[in-house]
């Protein structure tokens, strides 16, 4: 598995491939796509696959039996409107985003505790707490609703006007958490739909961090 951190106190860390074993010359993403330059906390980072025919994924994401409630299996589909996206597509939002396309966030949805187990390059991370309201669309506290206006306003590029929010400028995010058992991002989706949040600019990535980690793609860990 390949780590890259960023250049901030800590140096990119090369592909882990222990001595003696396997190794595949050309692992490519796919049969056109060999790598995706992104920019992550200020510095260029290359996603590609490792090269260890022996590699596994790391130990916090093998688990297969975490408690339902609240690790349930997530839907394919969260709401109609909302696209459910896989590797390659997260890939393109990262490289436009990587060329400069200001008009799209991917969002790390996880606590920063699991951001430090390793991160998509060129995500930024939200906790899901800041994107929250409860069961009946209202917010437990006012602290809530100044935490969602923050990051609508400042982060997703949305305006708060005296009738309500115009998304007409926020951006396309793509979301995403541990994986097809993770609740998060699919809690904070399900918010921002509540609150007018264009459908066609919410992407969903359901694999999350267990599948990226399970086609070797590059992760950043701080």
């Amino acid at each position: 598995m390949k780590f890259a951190a960023p250049i901030a106190g800590a140096a990119l860390i090369a592909g882990l491939l222990a001595p003696g074993l396997g190794a595949a010359a050309d692992n490519k993403i796919t049969p056109d796509l060999s790598s995706v330059d992104v920019m992550h906390n200020g510095q260029k980072v290359t996603i590609s696959r490792g090269h260890d025919l022996h590699a596994t994924i790391p130990e916090a994401f093998q688990k297969t039996d975490r408690g339902c409630p609240p690790f349930c299996v997530q839907p394919m589909h969260l709401a109609e409107g909302v696209e459910t996206v896989g590797e390659i597509e997260v890939l393109g939002y990262l490289k436009r985003a990587g060329e400069g396309d200001g008009s799209i966030l991917v969002v790390d949805s996880r606590t920063p505790d699991w951001v430090m187990r390793g991160t998509i390059p060129g995500s930024v991370n939200i906790p899901w707490t800041k994107i929250t309201m409860d069961a009946s669309g209202t917010f437990a506290t006012p602290g809530e609703a100044a935490t969602i206006d923050h990051v609508l306003a400042d982060e997703f590029g949305a305006v708060k006007t005296a009738s309500g929010w115009d998304f007409g400028k926020a951006k396309t995010l793509v979301l995403f958490c541990n994986g097809i058992w993770c609740p998060q991002s699919s809690h904070n989706i399900d918010t921002l739909v509540k609150l007018g949040y264009p459908k066609d600019k919410i992407k969903w990535y359901r694999g999350g961090m267990q599948d990226w980690f399970s086609v070797g793609l590059t992760a950043a860990k701080p």
